[in-house]
């Protein structure tokens, strides 16, 4: 089946390029059919909105999903539509069944409309809370900082196959050879005790102070003062080091502006959360909700006690099943 999708791929890769935000009016055209059922642009673009809003857009970017949901579609309405002709959906047992399940598409459907107005009204409040996001960013600009940078190239000599004093004969003979005019870089693919330094040449990128990094190592790599510059040999938890500063950036606390975005989306998403909770806690705590306890009781099936376990394991009778939690007292 999904070979026979593939052979139309031109077809449905422009019905998909649309995207799940197309409007479906009377002309709702069919991407995929057999004998028994028809899959509706319609039907992929619903399909879609159930994907997370972040990664639904590049969902079209990929003609593999697109066609292993389309032959899921497919297969999925043929079968429901074989369910049908066999009135297997008024079955006593399946109607209940069919029943919950569109109540819970119903029930989801309320939450996303919930969900929907509380961002209409975020929208409508937008004022109060940009005043909002302004103070908390006053309140807490600390969050907003960051820190200085530094990114730095690397020769590591290991003692685990060096002694300490012959490490750090290594490092300060290559420290005199770099100074002589040798390259970093080079040096470090050929001499380093750092396997990665055959790929990035000793290259760390940038880290601050605060990053999962060696302490010794770390302020011997802040201390350089300019791009460029060599460190004496640096003795961390790993071996001794030549380092050298590659470029600086200046730690900094980004601006109102910049974090705009951010906090707004912070205080958008919480004031959506809230909505759809209080929606949801006024159905827990509906007054009119009752219990009917002596019922409830009777669902509960007592676990067998070690006693009826090991009645059971010497072939004595196994206790009455259903037993509630209350003639089980």
């Amino acid at each position: 089946m999904a070979r026979t999708i593939l052979r139309h791929w031109p077809l449905v890769l422009a019905f998909a390029a649309l995207g799940a935000s197309a409007q479906v009016g009377p002309d709702d055209p069919v991407l995929v059919e057999n004998a028994t059922a028809k899959v509706y642009r319609s039907d992929y673009e619903a399909e879609l909105l159930k994907l997370p809003a972040e990664i639904r857009p590049g969902f079209a970017n990929n003609q593999k999903r697109i066609g292993d949901l389309l032959t899921r579609l497919l297969v999925q309405k043929t079968l429901a539509s074989q369910a049908e002709k066999e009135a297997l959906d008024q079955k006593p047992e399946n109607a209940v069944r069919v029943r919950l399940e569109t109540q819970r598409v119903l029930a989801q459907l309320r939450v996303e409309d919930i969900e929907r107005l509380a961002a209409q009204s975020f929208e409508s409040q937008r004022a109060h809370f940009e005043a909002r996001a302004r103070e908390l960013y006053l309140v807490d600009r600390k969050k907003y900082e960051i820190p200085e940078q530094v990114s730095v190239s690397h020769i590591l000599f290991d003692l685990k196959k060096h002694t300490r004093e012959e490490a750090l004969k290594l490092a300060q003979d290559t420290r005199a050879r770099i100074m002589a005019g040798a390259d970093f870089n080079d040096v470090a693919k050929e001499v380093s005790d750092d396997p990665s330094a055959r790929n990035n040449a000793g290259h760390t990128g940038f880290f601050s102070r605060g990053d999962n990094m060696d302490s010794a190592f770390a302020n011997a790599a802040f201390s350089l003062k300019r791009d460029g510059e060599v460190s004496e040999p640096v003795l961390s938890s790993f071996g001794w080091h030549l380092i050298k500063r590659e470029d600086y950036h200046a730690g900094r606390t980004r601006s109102f502006e910049e974090v705009r975005g951010l906090i707004m989306g912070e205080l958008r998403k919480k004031y959506i959360e809230e909505q759809r909770e209080a929606a949801l806690t006024s159905v827990r705590d509906d007054p009119s909700t009752q219990v009917h306890h002596e019922l409830v009781e009777s669902l509960y099936v007592r676990p067998p006690s070690a006693e009826d376990l090991k009645a059971m394991s010497e072939g004595q009778a196994a206790p009455a099943e259903g037993r509630s939690a209350k003639r089980a007292k």
